[in-house]
């Protein structure tokens, strides 16, 4: 009965909370400024309680890795962390030298390597063995989570970082008057940043593709999926292949940060009990002095009108799903709000696939629907996912899910549906007005993906102006099968009605 209560009472107040938080309201809480070399600054003022939550986010992700170094975005973040020429070293005139080292060690190695069949084996495992060597040799001044501790001293909570395949983001929570400690650390990175334990953290990476990818089936699905589905584009990996990672150096994670960690390429957001007026002062004082870059390289390469329905499949031993995935423009597209809702009436416990598929036709175990899973940068994939009940299979999941489709494409939603949508994504908003990180995050991701951090208000609009005829016509539009591709997970040997399908 409580969760009932709770319920009815976030539907309830939603309206009258946004109202009370209407962008026009929202605006008077917000300072925003550029620095001389292009950095945007966003200062959000709560003061209901002592702390701030900072948000570094960087316009590069994944999928501007350069050809053949798939992974380093990923790995820059990973350095992010490490500290600087003051912190995180007991020596670092001597941990700077051997850093030297190792690059024209591994240069040599590769010269070597670059050979060919006429290269040397007996001196590359001599130089393998230098590199190793010289590695562990840097890593030696290595003072361990340095920045973390001296963070979580003074008060820090929540560091952390994550690549997508659009954007690099580095986010923390500290004390209002320990602020100028973030300024100070953040400042000395983005300025300069250290390679440090680069090889080590490269053996991580490739660790957590192992681990999260090609150990498991859910995650070969998705890379099945993108590269299934995109053919050109570069956002076809999330993490890098394993292959690239294995032979990353810290010399490309150096120019990559050249070329995309320029100030007007970045927006830092602060949230939290914070004097604007201030936070002005130190950004100027900490960010002031980074010189300006020239606009990093927009991605060119646009992905081919797909002309056929794709299909494939992955071997598992595993309890089988299916990823069909239809191609659906960026984020910033007009028909985004109606397809935000179309899948919103499709998904979750009170949606059409959970009804139909799980509780009426019990073909399914799980049910799922996005808009895109993702992001919203690029031309993304409205994603459908759905698991096999005991004795039926991924056939019977596809059919059954296909005469849902067929019908979205005929019949409009009802308008009961239609409000409960967009119910869920006034309550998304109100969640993350809630708390200073999730704010801080929303101002980063918007101002970056659309260029304005307002778009976060006028989604909700958008999506309120949405009607039945938009989501019929959107649903005739894009799920379609010249957009669609789908991937089983079969265990070996197993049988079934795509199998020819899946070899044409």
């Amino acid at each position: 009965m409580k969760s009932r209560w709770l319920l009815w009472a976030c539907c309830t107040l939603i309206p009258a909370i946004l109202a009370a938080q209407d962008l026009q309201e929202f605006e008077k809480k917000i300072t925003e400024f550029d620095l001389p070399n292009g950095l945007h600054f966003i200062v959000l003022r709560r003061p209901q309680a002592p702390v701030v939550s900072m948000v570094t986010q960087v316009n590069v992700g994944s999928a501007n890795d350069p050809a053949g170094k798939t992974g380093l975005a990923h790995m820059l973040e990973h350095m992010a962390f490490k500290g600087t020429d003051s912190l995180g070293t007991n020596n670092w005139l001597a941990e700077k030298k051997w850093l030297s080292d190792v690059e024209s060690t591994y240069d040599k190695l590769e010269i070597e390597k670059n050979k060919g069949p006429r290269g040397s084996a007996e001196a590359m495992k001599k130089l393998e063995g230098e590199l190793k060597a010289a590695i562990e040799k840097a890593n030696g001044y290595v003072v361990k989570e340095a920045y973390s501790k001296i963070v979580s001293q003074n008060g820090g909570v929540g560091m952390n970082a994550s690549t997508s395949n659009e954007v690099t983001t580095y986010f923390y929570s500290l004390p209002s008057n320990r602020i100028e400690l973030w300024f100070l650390l953040t400042s000395q990175v983005f300025r300069q940043p250290i390679m440090r334990e680069f090889y080590k953290e490269r053996d991580v990476v490739r660790e957590e593709r192992r681990r999260s990818f090609e150990s498991n089936p859910q995650g070969k699905m998705q890379d099945v999926l993108l590269t299934t589905a995109f053919l050109a584009h570069p956002q076809r990996t999330l993490i890098g292949w394993a292959s690239d990672i294995e032979n990353l150096r810290a010399r490309d994670a150096e120019a990559l940060f050249k070329t995309y960690y320029v100030p007007s390429n970045m927006v830092m957001v602060l949230a939290g009990d914070v004097d604007p007026a201030e936070m002005k002062r130190l950004a100027q004082v900490y960010f002031g002095g980074i010189p300006a870059g020239p606009a990093p390289p927009r991605i060119i390469t646009e992905e081919p009108k797909q002309e056929g329905e794709r299909r494939t499949a992955v071997e598992a031993q595993a309890q089988p799903f299916v990823y069909i995935g239809y191609k659906r423009p960026e984020a910033g597209h007009a028909d985004a709000a109606p397809l935000s809702v179309l899948a919103g009436a499709m998904s979750g416990r009170a949606g059409i696939l959970y009804k139909e598929l799980v509780e009426e036709k019990k073909v399914s175990l799980v049910t799922f629907a996005a808009d895109s899973f993702i992001g919203g940068k690029f031309q993304g994939l409205f994603t459908f996912i759905v698991v096999p009940a005991a004795g039926k299979t991924g056939d019977d999941n596809e059919k059954a899910l296909n005469l849902i489709i067929e019908r979205m494409k005929k019949e409009k939603v009802d308008q009961a549906i239609l409000d409960r949508v967009k119910t869920q994504v006034r309550a998304g908003l109100v969640r993350a007005l809630d708390s200073n990180m999730g704010m801080a995050q929303r101002l980063a991701s918007n101002y970056i993906l659309y260029g304005d951090w307002r778009r976060m208000f006028t989604r909700i609009q958008e999506v309120d102006k949405v009607t039945a005829d938009d989501v019929l016509r959107v649903a005739k539009t894009y799920l379609i099968d010249n957009n669609k591709t789908a991937v089983y997970l079969k265990t070996p040997g197993e049988k079934k009605d795509g199998d020819k399908e899946a070899a044409k």
